[in-house]
C-alpha cells in the first residue's frame, strides 16, 4: 500500500494535489484552517470554493484535527501561501514525529526576510527530518481533472525526492526530482513577478512580439539571480523555471498575469486583489525579489519595473517606457 499522506493547506492547488496522491493509491487527508469549509468538502466529495467538478477519490478525506492528520501521515505536503508557511511549520513542530517528511508546494519568498522556502524549513525545523519542494507548471484545476501535468520535486535528499515522485507520478501526472533546490525555488517565485509584467503589457495590447521578449528576458533575469545565488541554469531551462514561467505568463487561470490586466486597466492593487479573491503570490515576491537582486548585484529591469507599478511609485504606461527606452546591449554578456 502507498505511504499514507496529509496535505497542509486546502486551498485550490493543496486540494488538487491531495486529489492526485489519493488518485495514486495513498490514503490522504485534506487539512485547513477552516472546519466548516471542510465538512461542506467532506459531505460534497469535492472542493466546491476553489475546484468545482474535481471530485475527490475514495481514498481522500477532508479533515479538521490538525494533530489526527499528521499523526496518520507518513510524509506531509504543505501547499499553503509563502507567506504563512513559518506560522504552519510552527503549528506542526510539536505534532511531528521523528522520520515523517516534509514537501511545500509553496511559491514564493517570505515577506521581509526573502528567504527561500527551503532556508526558512531548516530555520524551523532544523535538520532532523527530509525535506524538499515541489514546483512547475500546474493550474490546480487542470491537475485536479486528472489533465496531464509535469512538477519537479527538489530536494538535498535524493532518495526522499525519488520517492515523493514516485508517490505522485502516474495517470498522466509526471514527476522529475533535483537536488537543486535554489534554482527550484528561485523559479517557482519570479515567475509570478514577470507575469504580473506581461499582464501589464496584454492588458495595455502591446502585442504578441512584447509578450514574447519579455517572457524571454523575463527568463534571463530569472537565470542570472538563480546563478547568483548557486542554482543551476539547466533548472530554469526546465519544468520549475520555463515551464512555469511560460504557462504564468500566457494563461489567465494565472492569478498573477489577471494581476497585470487588472493594473493596466487602471485597478489599484488592493481592487484587483478584492477582484481575484485569492493570494497573488507575485505581488509579495516582487520586492522581495528586488532585494535579492540587489544584494546579489543582479540586473533584474523587469522586476525593478513591476516592483514601480505595484508600489505606486510608476504607472503602468512609465514602466514601459522606462523598459523600452534601455540602451541597447549585447543579449549575452559574462
Amino acid at each position: 500500500m502507498n505511504s499514507a499522506a496529509a496535505v497542509i493547506g486546502a486551498g485550490s492547488f493543496g486540494t488538487a494535489l491531495a486529489i492526485q496522491l489519493a488518485r495514486r493509491g495513498s490514503p490522504t487527508l485534506l487539512w485547513g484552517r477552516d472546519g466548516d469549509k471542510l465538512a461542506a468538502m467532506e459531505a460534497a466529495r469535492e472542493n466546491a470554493q476553489y475546484l468545482p467538478g474535481c471530485h475527490f477519490p475514495v481514498k481522500l478525506h477532508a479533515h479538521a484535527d490538525l494533530a489526527a492528520a499528521v499523526r496518520d501521515a507518513d510524509d506531509l505536503l504543505i501547499a499553503t501561501p509563502s507567506h504563512v508557511l513559518r506560522a504552519t511549520l510552527e503549528q506542526l513542530k510539536p505534532l511531528l514525529r521523528d522520520g515523517q517528511g516534509i514537501i511545500a508546494a509553496c511559491k514564493g519568498l517570505e515577506p521581509h526576510s526573502g528567504k527561500l522556502v527551503h532556508e526558512v524549513i531548516e530555520e524551523v525545523l532544523a535538520h532532523d527530518r527530509p525535506f524538499g519542494v515541489l514546483s512547475g507548471p500546474t493550474f490546480a484545476k487542470e491537475l485536479g481533472l486528472g489533465l496531464p501535468t509535469a512538477v519537479t520535486i527538489a530536494s538535498a535528499d535524493e532518495p526522499f525526492a525519488e520517492k515523493f515522485a514516485h508517490l505522485l507520478h502516474g495517470d498522466g501526472f509526471r514527476a522529475y526530482w533535483s537536488e537543486d533546490l535554489t534554482g527550484v525555488e528561485i523559479g517557482g517565485a519570479a515567475k509570478n513577478v514577470m507575469a504580473i509584467g506581461v499582464g501589464i503589457a496584454d492588458g495595455m495590447s502591446l502585442g504578441a512580439n512584447t509578450r514574447a521578449a519579455l517572457i524571454t528576458r523575463g527568463l534571463a533575469e530569472i537565470m542570472r539571480l538563480a546563478i547568483a545565488m548557486g542554482g543551476k541554469a539547466e533548472t530554469l531551462m526546465g519544468l520549475a523555471g520555463m515551464g512555469d514561467l511560460v504557462l504564468t505568463c500566457t494563461d489567465n487561470q494565472s492569478r498573477n498575469r489577471r494581476m497585470g490586466l487588472l493594473l493596466a486597466q487602471g485597478r489599484s492593487v488592493q481592487e484587483a486583489i478584492a477582484e481575484i479573491r485569492q493570494v497573488v503570490e507575485g505581488v509579495k515576491a516582487a520586492p522581495e525579489v528586488r532585494r535579492l537582486a540587489q544584494r546579489f548585484a543582479v540586473d533584474m529591469p523587469i522586476t525593478e519595473a513591476v516592483n514601480g507599478v505595484l508600489s505606486g511609485q510608476l504607472s503602468a504606461v512609465e514602466a514601459v517606457r522606462v523598459l523600452a527606452t534601455r540602451p541597447a546591449r549585447a543579449e549575452i554578456t559574462d
